[in-house]
Protein backbone atom coordinates (compact mmCIF):
# COMPACT_ATOMS: atom_id res chain seq x y z
CA UNK A 1 0.00 0.00 0.00
CA UNK A 2 1.36 3.41 -1.01
CA UNK A 3 -0.04 6.79 -0.13
CA UNK A 4 0.09 9.67 2.33
CA UNK A 5 1.73 9.07 5.72
CA UNK A 6 1.34 12.63 7.03
CA UNK A 7 0.49 16.09 5.78
CA UNK A 8 0.43 19.68 6.92
CA UNK A 9 -0.55 23.14 5.78
CA UNK A 10 0.86 26.54 6.63
CA UNK A 11 -1.06 29.81 6.50
CA UNK A 12 0.54 33.18 7.26
CA UNK A 13 -0.73 35.08 10.30
CA UNK A 14 -1.96 38.16 8.46
CA UNK A 15 -5.32 38.52 6.65
CA UNK A 16 -6.51 41.13 4.17
CA UNK A 17 -10.23 41.93 4.22
CA UNK A 18 -11.22 42.18 0.56
CA UNK A 19 -13.63 45.02 1.30
CA UNK A 20 -10.62 47.18 2.23
CA UNK A 21 -9.49 47.07 -1.39
CA UNK A 22 -12.58 48.83 -2.69
CA UNK A 23 -12.49 51.31 0.21
CA UNK A 24 -8.91 52.22 -0.73
CA UNK A 25 -9.19 52.18 -4.52
CA UNK A 26 -12.88 52.66 -5.14
CA UNK A 27 -12.91 49.44 -7.18
CA UNK A 28 -12.14 45.74 -6.88
CA UNK A 29 -12.27 43.85 -3.62
CA UNK A 30 -15.14 41.57 -2.70
CA UNK A 31 -16.24 39.56 0.31
CA UNK A 32 -14.21 37.55 2.78
CA UNK A 33 -10.49 37.56 3.50
CA UNK A 34 -7.26 36.29 2.01
CA UNK A 35 -4.01 35.23 3.65
CA UNK A 36 -0.98 37.49 3.25
CA UNK A 37 2.64 36.45 3.56
CA UNK A 38 4.53 38.89 5.78
CA UNK A 39 7.30 41.09 4.41
CA UNK A 40 9.80 38.59 5.88
CA UNK A 41 8.14 35.52 4.33
CA UNK A 42 8.50 33.98 0.90
CA UNK A 43 7.68 30.64 -0.67
CA UNK A 44 10.80 29.07 0.84
CA UNK A 45 10.12 30.11 4.44
CA UNK A 46 6.47 29.05 4.17
CA UNK A 47 7.56 25.71 2.74
CA UNK A 48 9.82 25.23 5.76
CA UNK A 49 6.93 25.94 8.13
CA UNK A 50 4.67 23.40 6.41
CA UNK A 51 7.47 20.83 6.41
CA UNK A 52 8.10 21.31 10.14
CA UNK A 53 4.47 20.52 11.00
CA UNK A 54 4.38 17.54 8.61
CA UNK A 55 7.41 15.99 10.32
CA UNK A 56 5.77 16.52 13.72
CA UNK A 57 2.66 14.72 12.44
CA UNK A 58 4.70 11.81 11.07
CA UNK A 59 5.83 8.76 13.06
CA UNK A 60 8.70 9.50 15.45
CA UNK A 61 12.05 9.59 13.68
CA UNK A 62 10.57 9.63 10.17
CA UNK A 63 13.07 10.86 7.58
CA UNK A 64 12.14 11.17 3.88
CA UNK A 65 14.52 9.84 1.25
CA UNK A 66 13.88 12.86 -0.96
CA UNK A 67 12.56 16.42 -0.69
CA UNK A 68 10.68 17.92 -3.64
CA UNK A 69 9.76 21.60 -3.59
CA UNK A 70 7.20 23.07 -6.00
CA UNK A 71 6.41 26.75 -6.46
CA UNK A 72 5.69 29.28 -9.20
CA UNK A 73 7.25 32.12 -7.20
CA UNK A 74 10.76 30.90 -6.29
CA UNK A 75 12.96 32.99 -4.04
CA UNK A 76 15.88 32.17 -6.33
CA UNK A 77 16.43 31.34 -9.98
CA UNK A 78 19.55 29.35 -11.00
CA UNK A 79 19.93 28.34 -7.34
CA UNK A 80 17.94 25.38 -5.97
CA UNK A 81 15.40 26.55 -3.39
CA UNK A 82 14.77 23.06 -2.03
CA UNK A 83 18.26 23.00 -0.51
CA UNK A 84 17.29 25.81 1.88
CA UNK A 85 14.16 23.92 2.94
CA UNK A 86 16.29 20.78 3.32
CA UNK A 87 18.80 22.59 5.54
CA UNK A 88 16.17 24.24 7.73
CA UNK A 89 14.39 20.91 8.30
CA UNK A 90 17.74 19.23 8.99
CA UNK A 91 16.93 16.29 6.73
CA UNK A 92 19.39 13.45 6.33
CA UNK A 93 18.62 12.69 2.67
CA UNK A 94 20.90 13.93 -0.09
CA UNK A 95 18.24 14.60 -2.73
CA UNK A 96 16.49 17.98 -2.74
CA UNK A 97 15.10 19.31 -5.98
CA UNK A 98 12.75 21.96 -7.34
CA UNK A 99 9.60 21.54 -9.41
CA UNK A 100 8.72 24.95 -10.75
CA UNK A 101 7.44 27.45 -13.30
CA UNK A 102 3.79 26.32 -13.36
CA UNK A 103 1.02 25.69 -10.85
CA UNK A 104 0.60 22.21 -12.35
CA UNK A 105 4.14 21.30 -11.25
CA UNK A 106 2.95 20.88 -7.66
CA UNK A 107 0.18 18.36 -8.34
CA UNK A 108 2.38 16.42 -10.77
CA UNK A 109 5.19 16.32 -8.20
CA UNK A 110 2.67 14.71 -5.84
CA UNK A 111 1.48 12.29 -8.52
CA UNK A 112 5.07 11.33 -9.41
CA UNK A 113 5.86 10.64 -5.75
CA UNK A 114 2.75 8.47 -5.40
CA UNK A 115 3.70 6.45 -8.49
CA UNK A 116 7.30 6.00 -7.38
CA UNK A 117 9.10 4.32 -4.51
CA UNK A 118 10.82 5.31 -1.30
CA UNK A 119 9.71 8.12 0.96
CA UNK A 120 9.26 11.62 -0.44
CA UNK A 121 8.34 14.92 1.17
CA UNK A 122 6.43 16.97 -1.40
CA UNK A 123 6.33 20.65 -0.40
CA UNK A 124 4.29 23.19 -2.37
CA UNK A 125 4.20 26.91 -1.70
CA UNK A 126 2.86 30.02 -3.38
CA UNK A 127 2.54 33.79 -3.01
CA UNK A 128 -0.31 35.10 -5.18
CA UNK A 129 -0.54 38.71 -6.22
CA UNK A 130 -1.82 40.91 -9.04
CA UNK A 131 -2.37 44.46 -10.14
CA UNK A 132 -4.06 46.63 -7.47
CA UNK A 133 -7.80 46.17 -7.70
CA UNK A 134 -7.51 43.08 -9.93
CA UNK A 135 -9.33 39.81 -9.46
CA UNK A 136 -6.01 38.00 -8.98
CA UNK A 137 -5.09 40.28 -6.10
CA UNK A 138 -8.41 39.80 -4.31
CA UNK A 139 -8.94 36.10 -4.99
CA UNK A 140 -5.36 34.99 -4.39
CA UNK A 141 -3.91 33.76 -1.13
CA UNK A 142 -0.51 32.84 0.29
CA UNK A 143 0.35 29.52 1.90
CA UNK A 144 2.14 26.21 1.73
CA UNK A 145 1.56 22.50 2.19
CA UNK A 146 3.71 19.44 2.78
CA UNK A 147 2.79 15.80 2.21
CA UNK A 148 4.88 12.79 3.23
CA UNK A 149 4.55 9.96 0.73
CA UNK A 150 5.58 6.37 1.32
CA UNK A 151 4.55 2.74 1.72
CA UNK A 152 2.96 1.12 4.76
CA UNK A 153 6.41 -0.29 5.59
CA UNK A 154 7.58 3.30 6.17
CA UNK A 155 4.78 4.17 8.59
CA UNK A 156 1.00 4.00 8.86
CA UNK A 157 -0.52 5.20 5.57
CA UNK A 158 -3.52 7.41 6.39
CA UNK A 159 -4.70 7.71 2.76
CA UNK A 160 -4.00 4.99 0.20
CA UNK A 161 -3.50 6.11 -3.40
CA UNK A 162 -5.95 4.21 -5.60
CA UNK A 163 -5.01 5.69 -8.96
CA UNK A 164 -5.78 8.57 -11.28
CA UNK A 165 -5.39 10.00 -14.77
CA UNK A 166 -4.11 13.09 -16.56
CA UNK A 167 -5.05 15.00 -19.70
CA UNK A 168 -2.72 17.56 -21.29
CA UNK A 169 -3.31 20.18 -23.95
CA UNK A 170 -1.42 23.27 -25.06
CA UNK A 171 -3.46 26.47 -24.88
CA UNK A 172 -2.98 29.97 -23.53
CA UNK A 173 -4.94 30.52 -20.33
CA UNK A 174 -2.57 32.07 -17.75
CA UNK A 175 1.03 33.10 -18.24
CA UNK A 176 3.84 35.18 -16.78
CA UNK A 177 7.15 35.88 -18.48
CA UNK A 178 10.40 35.75 -16.46
CA UNK A 179 10.83 38.95 -14.45
CA UNK A 180 7.14 39.87 -14.47
CA UNK A 181 5.26 40.14 -11.18
CA UNK A 182 1.66 39.81 -12.34
CA UNK A 183 0.19 37.07 -14.51
CA UNK A 184 -1.59 37.60 -17.78
CA UNK A 185 -5.01 35.96 -18.16
CA UNK A 186 -6.94 35.21 -21.35
CA UNK A 187 -10.69 35.74 -21.72
CA UNK A 188 -12.54 33.46 -19.27
CA UNK A 189 -14.92 31.76 -21.67
CA UNK A 190 -12.08 30.50 -23.82
CA UNK A 191 -10.34 28.83 -20.87
CA UNK A 192 -13.60 27.22 -19.80
CA UNK A 193 -14.10 25.63 -23.21
CA UNK A 194 -10.58 24.18 -23.04
CA UNK A 195 -10.65 22.87 -19.49
CA UNK A 196 -14.04 21.16 -19.43
CA UNK A 197 -13.34 18.35 -21.93
CA UNK A 198 -9.93 17.76 -20.37
CA UNK A 199 -11.43 17.58 -16.89
CA UNK A 200 -14.17 15.20 -18.03
CA UNK A 201 -11.61 12.92 -19.67
CA UNK A 202 -9.33 12.82 -16.60
CA UNK A 203 -12.34 12.29 -14.33
CA UNK A 204 -13.73 9.29 -16.20
CA UNK A 205 -10.40 7.57 -16.85
CA UNK A 206 -9.13 8.32 -13.34
CA UNK A 207 -12.15 6.83 -11.59
CA UNK A 208 -11.90 3.75 -13.80
CA UNK A 209 -8.21 3.37 -12.95
CA UNK A 210 -8.98 3.73 -9.23
CA UNK A 211 -11.83 1.24 -9.42
CA UNK A 212 -14.45 3.54 -7.88
CA UNK A 213 -17.60 5.19 -9.13
CA UNK A 214 -18.68 8.80 -8.80
CA UNK A 215 -21.29 7.73 -6.26
CA UNK A 216 -18.55 6.31 -4.00
CA UNK A 217 -16.71 9.62 -3.65
CA UNK A 218 -17.07 11.05 -0.12
CA UNK A 219 -14.96 14.20 -0.53
CA UNK A 220 -14.43 15.99 -3.83
CA UNK A 221 -11.70 18.61 -4.24
CA UNK A 222 -11.74 20.63 -7.45
CA UNK A 223 -8.78 22.97 -7.71
CA UNK A 224 -7.55 25.52 -10.22
CA UNK A 225 -6.78 29.18 -10.80
CA UNK A 226 -9.50 29.43 -13.47
CA UNK A 227 -12.48 29.95 -11.15
CA UNK A 228 -15.10 29.83 -13.90
CA UNK A 229 -13.81 26.51 -15.24
CA UNK A 230 -13.73 25.06 -11.72
CA UNK A 231 -17.34 26.03 -11.07
CA UNK A 232 -18.47 24.69 -14.42
CA UNK A 233 -16.53 21.46 -13.93
CA UNK A 234 -18.19 20.77 -10.58
CA UNK A 235 -21.59 20.78 -12.22
CA UNK A 236 -20.53 18.02 -14.61
CA UNK A 237 -19.23 15.45 -12.14
CA UNK A 238 -22.43 13.51 -11.63
CA UNK A 239 -23.25 12.15 -8.22
CA UNK A 240 -19.94 13.37 -6.78
CA UNK A 241 -20.79 17.06 -7.17
CA UNK A 242 -22.75 17.03 -3.91
CA UNK A 243 -19.59 16.08 -2.03
CA UNK A 244 -17.53 19.14 -2.96
CA UNK A 245 -15.46 20.38 -0.02
CA UNK A 246 -14.96 24.04 0.89
CA UNK A 247 -12.13 25.39 -1.27
CA UNK A 248 -11.32 27.97 1.46
CA UNK A 249 -11.35 30.83 -1.04
CA UNK A 250 -13.64 32.83 1.27
CA UNK A 251 -11.14 32.84 4.14
CA UNK A 252 -7.75 31.92 2.66
CA UNK A 253 -7.97 32.65 -1.06
CA UNK A 254 -6.64 30.54 -3.90
CA UNK A 255 -3.09 29.57 -2.98
CA UNK A 256 -2.21 28.44 -6.49
CA UNK A 257 0.48 25.79 -6.53
CA UNK A 258 -0.21 24.93 -2.87
CA UNK A 259 -4.00 24.65 -3.18
CA UNK A 260 -4.19 20.88 -3.82
CA UNK A 261 -1.89 20.10 -0.89
CA UNK A 262 -3.66 22.53 1.44
CA UNK A 263 -7.19 21.32 0.65
CA UNK A 264 -6.14 17.68 0.81
CA UNK A 265 -4.56 18.31 4.22
CA UNK A 266 -7.71 20.02 5.47
CA UNK A 267 -9.84 17.04 4.39
CA UNK A 268 -7.49 14.47 5.94
CA UNK A 269 -7.57 16.32 9.27
CA UNK A 270 -11.35 15.73 9.40
CA UNK A 271 -11.81 12.45 7.50
CA UNK A 272 -13.06 9.11 8.79
CA UNK A 273 -11.65 5.68 7.83
CA UNK A 274 -12.76 4.19 4.51
CA UNK A 275 -13.67 7.47 2.82
CA UNK A 276 -12.83 8.11 -0.83
CA UNK A 277 -11.21 11.46 -1.64
CA UNK A 278 -11.08 12.59 -5.27
CA UNK A 279 -8.82 15.50 -6.21
CA UNK A 280 -9.33 17.09 -9.63
CA UNK A 281 -6.87 19.83 -10.59
CA UNK A 282 -7.31 22.08 -13.62
CA UNK A 283 -4.01 23.63 -14.66
CA UNK A 284 -2.66 23.46 -18.23
CA UNK A 285 -4.70 20.28 -18.48
CA UNK A 286 -6.41 18.16 -15.86
CA UNK A 287 -5.16 15.72 -13.24
CA UNK A 288 -7.22 13.41 -11.05
CA UNK A 289 -5.89 11.70 -7.92
CA UNK A 290 -8.04 9.29 -5.94
CA UNK A 291 -7.38 8.23 -2.34
CA UNK A 292 -9.09 6.08 0.27
CA UNK A 293 -8.50 6.79 3.95
CA UNK A 294 -7.37 3.87 6.10
CA UNK A 295 -8.03 2.90 9.70
CA UNK A 296 -4.83 4.79 10.60
CA UNK A 297 -6.56 8.12 9.95
CA UNK A 298 -8.65 7.54 13.08
CA UNK A 299 -5.57 7.86 15.29
CA UNK A 300 -3.97 10.57 13.14
CA UNK A 301 -3.91 14.09 14.54
CA UNK A 302 -2.16 17.28 13.52
CA UNK A 303 -0.21 19.51 15.86
CA UNK A 304 -1.45 22.54 13.90
CA UNK A 305 -4.53 22.05 11.74
CA UNK A 306 -5.51 24.17 8.77
CA UNK A 307 -8.78 25.07 10.53
CA UNK A 308 -6.96 26.33 13.65
CA UNK A 309 -4.68 28.50 11.54
CA UNK A 310 -7.65 30.03 9.75
CA UNK A 311 -9.12 30.99 13.12
CA UNK A 312 -5.89 32.48 14.47
CA UNK A 313 -5.22 35.20 11.92
CA UNK A 314 -4.98 38.99 12.36
CA UNK A 315 -6.03 41.77 10.01
CA UNK A 316 -3.70 43.77 7.79
CA UNK A 317 -4.51 47.10 6.17
CA UNK A 318 -4.52 47.34 2.39
CA UNK A 319 -1.86 50.07 2.38
CA UNK A 320 0.50 47.85 4.35
CA UNK A 321 -0.29 44.96 2.01
CA UNK A 322 0.72 47.05 -1.00
CA UNK A 323 3.91 48.16 0.74
CA UNK A 324 4.85 44.58 1.63
CA UNK A 325 4.26 43.53 -1.98
CA UNK A 326 6.47 46.36 -3.24
CA UNK A 327 3.54 47.85 -5.20
CA UNK A 328 3.33 50.99 -3.08
CA UNK A 329 6.64 52.80 -2.59
CA UNK A 330 6.87 54.22 0.91
CA UNK A 331 9.73 56.06 2.56
CA UNK A 332 12.21 53.57 3.88
CA UNK A 333 14.09 53.71 7.17
CA UNK A 334 16.65 56.49 7.33
CA UNK A 335 19.43 54.07 8.01
CA UNK A 336 22.00 52.41 5.73
CA UNK A 337 20.68 49.17 4.24
CA UNK A 338 22.39 45.99 5.42
CA UNK A 339 25.24 44.40 3.53
CA UNK A 340 24.95 41.03 1.83
CA UNK A 341 25.84 38.01 3.88
CA UNK A 342 29.04 36.04 3.40
CA UNK A 343 28.73 32.69 1.62
CA UNK A 344 31.75 31.29 3.48
CA UNK A 345 30.47 32.37 6.90
CA UNK A 346 27.04 30.92 6.11
CA UNK A 347 28.61 27.62 5.11
CA UNK A 348 30.68 27.42 8.31
CA UNK A 349 27.58 28.07 10.43
CA UNK A 350 25.09 26.13 8.32
CA UNK A 351 23.61 24.05 11.16
CA UNK A 352 23.01 27.08 13.35
CA UNK A 353 21.88 29.48 10.65
CA UNK A 354 19.41 27.22 8.85
CA UNK A 355 18.38 24.62 11.44
CA UNK A 356 19.02 26.60 14.66
CA UNK A 357 21.28 23.96 16.19
CA UNK A 358 23.17 24.99 19.32
CA UNK A 359 25.87 23.15 21.26
CA UNK A 360 25.54 21.46 24.65
CA UNK A 361 28.57 20.81 26.85
CA UNK A 362 28.76 17.05 27.55
CA UNK A 363 30.22 17.51 31.01
CA UNK A 364 28.16 20.37 32.43
CA UNK A 365 25.07 20.31 30.20
CA UNK A 366 25.44 24.04 29.48
CA UNK A 367 23.66 25.08 26.29
CA UNK A 368 25.43 27.51 23.96
CA UNK A 369 23.54 29.74 21.52
CA UNK A 370 25.16 30.32 19.13
CA UNK A 371 27.25 27.13 19.33
CA UNK A 372 30.70 27.49 20.88
CA UNK A 373 33.87 25.44 21.09
CA UNK A 374 34.79 26.54 24.63
CA UNK A 375 32.24 25.86 27.33
CA UNK A 376 30.98 28.80 29.38
CA UNK A 377 30.72 26.43 32.36
CA UNK A 378 34.15 24.94 33.10
CA UNK A 379 37.10 24.63 30.76
CA UNK A 380 35.86 21.97 28.31
CA UNK A 381 37.02 22.46 24.71
CA UNK A 382 35.43 20.83 21.65
CA UNK A 383 33.43 18.54 23.90
CA UNK A 384 29.94 19.43 22.68
CA UNK A 385 26.85 17.64 21.40
CA UNK A 386 24.61 19.17 18.76
CA UNK A 387 21.45 20.63 20.34
CA UNK A 388 18.60 21.17 17.84
CA UNK A 389 16.50 24.07 19.13
CA UNK A 390 14.05 24.98 16.36
CA UNK A 391 11.16 23.16 18.05
CA UNK A 392 11.94 24.38 21.58
CA UNK A 393 9.73 27.11 23.04
CA UNK A 394 10.91 29.96 25.24
CA UNK A 395 9.85 32.81 27.51
CA UNK A 396 10.31 36.56 27.11
CA UNK A 397 12.77 37.84 29.75
CA UNK A 398 12.89 41.41 28.49
CA UNK A 399 12.25 43.19 25.21
CA UNK A 400 12.66 46.43 23.30
CA UNK A 401 10.62 48.06 20.54
CA UNK A 402 12.99 49.78 18.09
CA UNK A 403 11.41 52.31 15.73
CA UNK A 404 14.73 53.57 14.34
CA UNK A 405 16.64 50.46 13.23
CA UNK A 406 16.50 49.37 9.60
CA UNK A 407 13.36 47.41 8.78
CA UNK A 408 11.08 47.14 5.72
CA UNK A 409 8.15 47.27 8.17
CA UNK A 410 9.05 49.07 11.41
CA UNK A 411 9.10 48.83 14.32
CA UNK A 412 11.44 45.92 15.07
CA UNK A 413 10.77 44.06 18.29
CA UNK A 414 13.68 42.27 19.94
CA UNK A 415 13.31 40.05 22.99
CA UNK A 416 15.78 38.25 25.19
CA UNK A 417 14.41 34.71 25.30
CA UNK A 418 15.04 31.98 27.86
CA UNK A 419 14.58 28.65 26.08
CA UNK A 420 13.09 25.67 27.87
CA UNK A 421 15.89 23.43 29.10
CA UNK A 422 18.54 26.14 28.95
CA UNK A 423 19.89 28.73 26.58
CA UNK A 424 19.33 32.48 26.36
CA UNK A 425 19.43 34.54 23.18
CA UNK A 426 18.16 37.89 21.83
CA UNK A 427 15.69 37.12 19.03
CA UNK A 428 13.71 39.29 16.63
CA UNK A 429 9.95 38.81 16.99
CA UNK A 430 7.25 38.70 14.31
CA UNK A 431 3.52 38.10 13.82
CA UNK A 432 2.48 40.15 16.83
CA UNK A 433 1.10 43.44 18.05
CA UNK A 434 4.15 45.07 19.63
CA UNK A 435 2.06 47.01 22.14
CA UNK A 436 0.52 43.80 23.49
CA UNK A 437 3.83 42.06 24.23
CA UNK A 438 4.59 41.36 27.91
CA UNK A 439 7.45 39.87 29.89
CA UNK A 440 6.66 36.22 30.52
CA UNK A 441 4.93 35.68 27.15
CA UNK A 442 5.62 32.32 25.53
CA UNK A 443 7.33 32.18 22.12
CA UNK A 444 8.04 29.62 19.43
CA UNK A 445 10.55 29.83 16.59
CA UNK A 446 9.75 30.39 12.93
CA UNK A 447 11.99 30.42 9.84
CA UNK A 448 12.07 33.82 8.14
CA UNK A 449 13.99 36.06 5.74
CA UNK A 450 15.79 38.80 7.67
CA UNK A 451 16.55 40.90 4.59
CA UNK A 452 17.79 40.69 1.01
CA UNK A 453 20.96 42.43 -0.12
CA UNK A 454 22.67 42.19 -3.51
CA UNK A 455 20.12 39.56 -4.51
CA UNK A 456 21.06 37.23 -1.63
CA UNK A 457 18.41 36.33 0.95
CA UNK A 458 19.53 36.25 4.55
CA UNK A 459 17.47 33.49 6.16
CA UNK A 460 17.42 32.92 9.90
CA UNK A 461 15.03 32.25 12.76
CA UNK A 462 12.66 34.67 14.47
CA UNK A 463 10.15 34.03 17.24
CA UNK A 464 6.38 34.51 17.38
CA UNK A 465 3.84 34.22 20.20
CA UNK A 466 2.57 30.73 20.96
CA UNK A 467 -1.10 30.69 19.99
Amino acid sequence: MRGIIASAGYLPYRRLDRSDISKFLGTGGGRGTRTVASYDEDTTTMGVEAGRVALKNAPAGFQPDQLWFATVDPAYLDKTNATTVHAALRLESDIALDFGAAARSAVLALKTALAGSGTVMVVSSDVRTGQPGSGDEASGGDGAAALLIGDDTDGPVIAEYLGGASATEEFIDRWRVPGAVQSGVWEERFGETQYIPLGQSAWKRGLDAAGVGADQVDHLIVSGLHARAVRSMVGRLGEAKGKVVDDLTGTVGNVGAAQVGLLLTDVLEKAEPGQVIAVLSLADGADLLVFRTTDAVKAYSSTRTVASQIENGASLGYGKFLAWRGTLAVEGPRRPPPNRISASVSARNREYKYAFVGARDRSSGALHLPPARYSMDGDAFDDMDAAPMSEVEGTVVTFTIDRIAYSPSPPIVFAVVDFDGGGRLPVELCDLDADALQIGDRLELTFRRLYTADGIHNYFWKARPVR
